[in-house]
Protein backbone atom coordinates (compact mmCIF):
# COMPACT_ATOMS: atom_id res chain seq x y z
CA UNK A 1 0.00 0.00 0.00
CA UNK A 2 3.18 1.82 -0.91
CA UNK A 3 0.16 4.76 -2.28
CA UNK A 4 -2.41 4.94 0.08
CA UNK A 5 -4.38 8.07 0.23
CA UNK A 6 -2.57 9.60 -3.14
CA UNK A 7 -4.26 10.71 -5.56
CA UNK A 8 -3.67 9.77 -9.72
CA UNK A 9 -4.70 11.07 -12.97
CA UNK A 10 -3.33 8.20 -15.97
CA UNK A 11 -3.94 9.42 -19.29
CA UNK A 12 -4.17 6.93 -21.97
CA UNK A 13 -5.28 4.48 -19.15
CA UNK A 14 -7.74 2.80 -20.81
CA UNK A 15 -5.60 0.03 -22.37
CA UNK A 16 -2.00 -1.39 -22.58
CA UNK A 17 0.46 0.39 -20.32
CA UNK A 18 -1.52 2.92 -19.18
CA UNK A 19 -4.39 0.36 -18.33
CA UNK A 20 -1.38 -1.40 -16.11
CA UNK A 21 -0.34 1.44 -14.41
CA UNK A 22 -3.67 2.15 -13.17
CA UNK A 23 -3.80 -1.54 -11.58
CA UNK A 24 -0.83 -1.19 -9.87
CA UNK A 25 -1.90 2.26 -8.18
CA UNK A 26 -4.54 0.82 -7.11
CA UNK A 27 -3.68 -2.36 -5.98
CA UNK A 28 -1.23 -0.09 -3.96
CA UNK A 29 -3.94 2.05 -2.24
CA UNK A 30 -4.11 5.38 -4.51
CA UNK A 31 -7.79 6.68 -5.44
CA UNK A 32 -7.68 6.91 -9.67
CA UNK A 33 -8.74 8.37 -12.25
CA UNK A 34 -8.21 6.86 -16.22
CA UNK A 35 -8.20 9.46 -19.13
CA UNK A 36 -8.50 8.42 -22.52
CA UNK A 37 -10.27 9.30 -25.97
CA UNK A 38 -11.99 6.31 -26.16
CA UNK A 39 -15.59 6.90 -23.69
CA UNK A 40 -16.57 3.13 -23.76
CA UNK A 41 -13.15 1.55 -23.22
CA UNK A 42 -12.14 4.38 -20.45
CA UNK A 43 -15.61 3.33 -18.64
CA UNK A 44 -15.13 -0.58 -19.02
CA UNK A 45 -11.45 -0.75 -17.62
CA UNK A 46 -12.82 2.14 -15.15
CA UNK A 47 -15.50 -0.67 -14.04
CA UNK A 48 -12.68 -3.27 -13.93
CA UNK A 49 -10.60 -1.66 -11.76
CA UNK A 50 -12.71 0.53 -9.48
CA UNK A 51 -11.79 3.83 -11.24
CA UNK A 52 -12.72 6.94 -11.74
CA UNK A 53 -12.91 7.62 -15.69
CA UNK A 54 -13.13 10.82 -18.12
CA UNK A 55 -12.97 10.84 -21.76
CA UNK A 56 -10.61 13.38 -23.17
CA UNK A 57 -8.01 14.02 -26.53
CA UNK A 58 -4.99 14.81 -24.38
CA UNK A 59 -3.73 17.19 -27.59
CA UNK A 60 -6.66 19.47 -27.33
CA UNK A 61 -6.35 22.56 -24.58
CA UNK A 62 -10.12 22.52 -23.51
CA UNK A 63 -10.39 18.52 -23.56
CA UNK A 64 -7.11 19.05 -21.04
CA UNK A 65 -9.35 21.48 -19.04
CA UNK A 66 -12.27 19.35 -19.12
CA UNK A 67 -10.22 16.24 -17.67
CA UNK A 68 -8.38 18.31 -15.25
CA UNK A 69 -11.80 19.58 -13.48
CA UNK A 70 -12.99 16.43 -13.83
CA UNK A 71 -10.62 14.74 -12.08
CA UNK A 72 -9.69 17.29 -8.93
CA UNK A 73 -13.90 16.87 -9.19
CA UNK A 74 -13.87 13.19 -8.55
CA UNK A 75 -10.60 12.89 -6.75
CA UNK A 76 -9.63 15.83 -4.90
CA UNK A 77 -6.28 17.76 -5.09
CA UNK A 78 -3.62 15.70 -7.08
CA UNK A 79 -0.22 13.65 -6.00
CA UNK A 80 0.62 11.65 -9.30
CA UNK A 81 0.33 12.96 -12.90
CA UNK A 82 1.14 10.33 -15.86
CA UNK A 83 0.99 11.68 -19.14
CA UNK A 84 0.72 8.07 -20.96
CA UNK A 85 -1.12 8.73 -23.44
CA UNK A 86 0.59 8.72 -27.12
CA UNK A 87 0.34 7.42 -30.59
CA UNK A 88 2.95 6.72 -33.31
CA UNK A 89 3.13 6.88 -37.29
CA UNK A 90 3.26 4.10 -39.14
CA UNK A 91 7.28 2.85 -39.88
CA UNK A 92 7.98 5.36 -42.81
CA UNK A 93 10.89 6.72 -44.40
CA UNK A 94 11.06 9.84 -42.95
CA UNK A 95 10.66 12.00 -45.56
CA UNK A 96 7.40 10.50 -46.92
CA UNK A 97 5.32 10.34 -43.30
CA UNK A 98 2.40 12.60 -43.59
CA UNK A 99 2.20 16.23 -42.25
CA UNK A 100 -1.03 14.97 -40.75
CA UNK A 101 0.90 11.80 -39.23
CA UNK A 102 3.42 14.65 -38.03
CA UNK A 103 0.94 16.46 -36.85
CA UNK A 104 -0.89 14.12 -34.58
CA UNK A 105 2.20 12.34 -33.06
CA UNK A 106 3.82 15.80 -32.11
CA UNK A 107 0.04 16.89 -30.53
CA UNK A 108 -0.54 13.87 -28.54
CA UNK A 109 3.09 12.54 -27.74
CA UNK A 110 4.69 16.44 -26.56
CA UNK A 111 1.90 19.16 -26.85
CA UNK A 112 -0.24 16.82 -24.07
CA UNK A 113 2.89 17.37 -21.50
CA UNK A 114 2.42 20.43 -21.89
CA UNK A 115 -0.77 21.19 -21.80
CA UNK A 116 -1.52 19.09 -18.50
CA UNK A 117 1.59 20.40 -16.83
CA UNK A 118 -0.47 23.93 -17.10
CA UNK A 119 -3.52 22.96 -15.98
CA UNK A 120 -1.91 20.59 -13.03
CA UNK A 121 1.21 21.56 -12.19
CA UNK A 122 -0.10 24.76 -10.23
CA UNK A 123 -1.84 23.08 -7.34
CA UNK A 124 0.88 20.76 -6.66
CA UNK A 125 3.55 23.75 -6.58
CA UNK A 126 0.92 25.14 -4.52
CA UNK A 127 0.74 21.97 -1.71
CA UNK A 128 4.83 21.92 -2.27
CA UNK A 129 4.58 18.36 -3.23
CA UNK A 130 3.75 16.09 -5.85
CA UNK A 131 4.75 13.47 -8.87
CA UNK A 132 4.88 13.92 -12.59
CA UNK A 133 5.49 10.48 -14.52
CA UNK A 134 5.97 10.65 -18.34
CA UNK A 135 5.82 7.50 -20.25
CA UNK A 136 8.72 8.05 -22.96
CA UNK A 137 10.01 4.88 -24.91
CA UNK A 138 13.47 3.35 -25.63
CA UNK A 139 12.97 5.34 -29.27
CA UNK A 140 13.99 8.37 -27.29
CA UNK A 141 17.06 6.74 -27.09
CA UNK A 142 17.79 4.22 -29.22
CA UNK A 143 16.27 5.48 -32.40
CA UNK A 144 14.68 2.73 -34.64
CA UNK A 145 14.79 3.80 -38.39
CA UNK A 146 11.28 4.33 -40.04
CA UNK A 147 9.59 5.90 -37.39
CA UNK A 148 11.81 9.06 -36.76
CA UNK A 149 9.08 11.48 -35.89
CA UNK A 150 7.79 9.01 -33.31
CA UNK A 151 11.45 8.62 -31.86
CA UNK A 152 12.24 12.59 -32.21
CA UNK A 153 8.84 13.47 -30.10
CA UNK A 154 9.46 10.39 -27.13
CA UNK A 155 13.32 12.35 -27.47
CA UNK A 156 11.18 15.61 -26.61
CA UNK A 157 9.37 14.09 -23.36
CA UNK A 158 12.84 12.77 -22.15
CA UNK A 159 14.50 16.41 -21.80
CA UNK A 160 10.89 18.48 -20.90
CA UNK A 161 10.94 15.64 -17.97
CA UNK A 162 14.66 16.88 -17.26
CA UNK A 163 13.31 20.62 -17.91
CA UNK A 164 10.43 20.01 -15.91
CA UNK A 165 12.53 18.36 -12.77
CA UNK A 166 14.80 20.87 -12.18
CA UNK A 167 12.26 24.01 -12.61
CA UNK A 168 9.89 22.14 -10.43
CA UNK A 169 12.44 20.92 -7.27
CA UNK A 170 12.51 23.90 -5.36
CA UNK A 171 8.44 23.15 -5.20
CA UNK A 172 8.70 19.70 -4.39
CA UNK A 173 7.28 18.42 -7.35
CA UNK A 174 9.72 15.24 -8.74
CA UNK A 175 9.30 14.26 -12.59
CA UNK A 176 10.18 11.42 -13.83
CA UNK A 177 10.16 9.22 -16.78
CA UNK A 178 9.70 5.40 -17.98
CA UNK A 179 11.00 4.48 -20.86
CA UNK A 180 9.85 1.03 -22.17
CA UNK A 181 10.76 -0.97 -24.91
CA UNK A 182 7.80 -1.77 -27.57
CA UNK A 183 5.04 -4.35 -25.20
CA UNK A 184 1.88 -6.35 -25.47
CA UNK A 185 0.09 -3.19 -26.26
CA UNK A 186 -2.84 -1.75 -28.94
CA UNK A 187 0.35 0.06 -30.24
CA UNK A 188 2.22 -2.70 -30.95
CA UNK A 189 1.28 -3.50 -34.86
CA UNK A 190 2.14 0.09 -35.24
CA UNK A 191 5.62 -0.51 -34.29
CA UNK A 192 6.24 -3.40 -36.35
CA UNK A 193 4.50 -2.25 -39.24
CA UNK A 194 2.89 -5.54 -39.61
CA UNK A 195 1.92 -8.07 -36.51
CA UNK A 196 3.66 -11.80 -37.72
CA UNK A 197 5.43 -14.19 -36.36
CA UNK A 198 9.23 -13.33 -38.12
CA UNK A 199 8.97 -9.51 -37.17
CA UNK A 200 7.99 -10.42 -33.83
CA UNK A 201 11.35 -12.69 -33.40
CA UNK A 202 13.49 -10.57 -35.37
CA UNK A 203 12.54 -7.63 -33.13
CA UNK A 204 12.63 -9.78 -29.95
CA UNK A 205 16.32 -10.48 -31.04
CA UNK A 206 17.12 -7.19 -30.21
CA UNK A 207 16.05 -7.78 -26.32
CA UNK A 208 18.41 -9.17 -24.32
CA UNK A 209 16.03 -10.92 -21.83
CA UNK A 210 13.72 -11.81 -25.07
CA UNK A 211 10.42 -10.87 -23.85
CA UNK A 212 8.33 -7.72 -24.56
CA UNK A 213 7.47 -5.46 -21.79
CA UNK A 214 4.20 -5.99 -20.17
CA UNK A 215 1.62 -3.68 -18.84
CA UNK A 216 2.64 -4.95 -15.01
CA UNK A 217 6.30 -4.41 -16.00
CA UNK A 218 5.48 -0.78 -16.57
CA UNK A 219 2.96 -0.50 -13.55
CA UNK A 220 5.57 -1.51 -11.16
CA UNK A 221 8.31 0.55 -12.23
CA UNK A 222 5.67 3.46 -12.75
CA UNK A 223 4.76 2.94 -8.71
CA UNK A 224 8.06 2.37 -7.20
CA UNK A 225 8.97 6.11 -9.37
CA UNK A 226 5.98 8.43 -7.59
CA UNK A 227 6.25 6.46 -4.48
CA UNK A 228 8.31 7.94 -1.49
CA UNK A 229 10.78 5.20 -2.06
CA UNK A 230 11.58 7.71 -4.78
CA UNK A 231 11.90 10.57 -2.61
CA UNK A 232 15.75 11.42 -4.13
CA UNK A 233 14.74 10.56 -7.48
CA UNK A 234 13.79 13.21 -10.02
CA UNK A 235 14.72 13.85 -13.91
CA UNK A 236 15.15 9.95 -14.16
CA UNK A 237 14.51 8.27 -17.85
CA UNK A 238 14.16 4.87 -16.62
CA UNK A 239 14.93 2.06 -19.15
CA UNK A 240 12.16 -0.64 -18.67
CA UNK A 241 13.60 -2.55 -21.64
CA UNK A 242 15.13 -6.01 -20.61
CA UNK A 243 18.68 -4.67 -21.81
CA UNK A 244 17.28 -3.28 -25.03
CA UNK A 245 19.17 -0.19 -24.87
CA UNK A 246 22.60 -1.72 -23.76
Amino acid sequence: MRLQGRTALVTGGASGFGAGIARKFIAEGASVMIADIDATAAEAMADVLGAAWVAADVGEAAGVAHMAAQALAALGPLDILVNNAGVTHLPAPLDEVSEEDFDRVLRVNAKSVYLTARQLLPGMKERGAGAVLNIASTAALSPRPRLSWYNASKGWMVTATKAMAIELAPFGVRVNALCPVAGETPLLKSFLGEDTPDMRARFLATIPLGRFSTPQDIGNAAAFLVSDEASMLTGVALEVDGGRCI
